[in-house]
């Protein structure tokens, strides 16, 4: 018979949330409570509709006590889609409880928060996952064995892009501030800087040249590759092809200049991350800690003299673009 796990979720109203409950609901586990400030959760009928909701914290809090200490039902996950700079306090919160933590990306804005984290899980003997769902598209894990195969010393020339339009009231939420989103790079970019250094090994520079409200681009030298990214909000960037299809995003990633097919699949990804973790194989602290110490680097780099055999050709031709200049 399956063992049944109990989990809880943070941030129930966001645009992540349907995956986690999707999740949660595929890999045959019960939902007993959700939370979110925002009451817009119809989408929980669809998934759990027995499980209690509250919108304020203190009441969650409470609940999850007491069902603890009145009926002996404890909880075994808490998983958190929340704005990123609460993803720390709610980690936090989920252990004391005695749950693992199912966090999403990025699991917290600044290297030295993991280290904290580390203490709590030795504290507590619970464990802290995040989502890192590129490392099992299988694209990416063909491309790993790619790069794993290649003769020693072979050094790859990528280009990364990640075009994402968002409308105006991103600038109105807690993604449009720097200091609770990371900015672009972490609030878009971060899952695909781990699975290039996941993929590439060893990271030995990091170059930024824009980074703004819209956009962000830069240069990655890794131990087996050599990355030009850049990542922009701005729908004015999206290539015209993609509009006529009516479509608002574009990803791109080019290996020696073969395109590397990885946009089909993404929906399902959360389910495969729910899986390992079931299994004890997630992804971990010291799993996040590459990418999250690369956007911190990003977030506090003073802009370098762009260079054109590390500038992303889209640099150049936004300039036009940018709706601020």
């Amino acid at each position: 018979m399956k063992d049944i796990k109990n989990f809880a979720l943070i941030g129930a109203a966001g645009y992540i949330a349907p995956r986690h409950l999707k999740a949660i609901k595929e890999t045959g586990n019960l939902l007993l409570a959700a939370l979110d400030k925002n009451d817009s959760v119809g989408i929980m009928d669809s998934y759990f509709p027995e499980a209690s909701f509250f919108v304020e914290f203190e009441r969650f809090d409470r609940h999850i006590e007491k069902l603890k200490r009145e009926k002996g039902i404890k909880l075994d996950y808490v998983s958190i889609c929340t704005p990123n700079y609460l993803h720390d306090a709610h980690i936090r919160m989920a252990l004391r409880s005695g749950a693992h933590a199912i966090c999403e990306k990025p699991l917290v804005l600044n290297p030295w928060n993991i280290d904290a984290l580390q203490a709590i899980e030795k504290e507590t003997g619970k464990k802290i996952y995040t989502i890192l769902q590129l490392r099992h598209h299988q694209a990416i894990l063909d491309l790993k064995e790619k790069v794993a195969q290649a003769p020693k010393g072979k050094v790859f020339d990528v280009d990364l892009t990640y075009l994402t339009s968002r409308g105006k009231w991103y600038y109105a939420s807690w993604k449009g501030e720097k200091t609770k989103s990371g900015g672009i790079a972490s609030n878009i970019g971060v899952h695909f800087f781990d699975m290039l250094s996941w993929v590439f090994g060893e990271l030995k520079e990091n170059l930024v040249f824009e980074h703004t409200h819209d956009r962000a681009c830069g240069y990655f030298l890794f131990e087996k590759a050599k990355v030009k990214w850049f990542l922009s909000i701005n729908y004015d960037l999206i290539p015209e092809e993609i509009k006529a299809k009516e479509q608002r995003t574009y990803r791109s990633i080019t290996v020696d200049g073969e395109e590397i097919e990885f946009s089909g699949g993404f929906t399902e990804l959360h389910t495969e991350s729910y899986k390992a973790i079931l299994e004890g194989k997630g992804f971990g602290l010291n799993d996040a800690r590459n990418s999250i110490q690369m956007v911190h680097e990003i977030r506090n780099a003073e802009f370098s003299e762009p260079k054109e055999e590390k500038v992303h050709a889209l640099f150049y031709k936004s300039k036009s673009k940018h709706p601020f200049t």
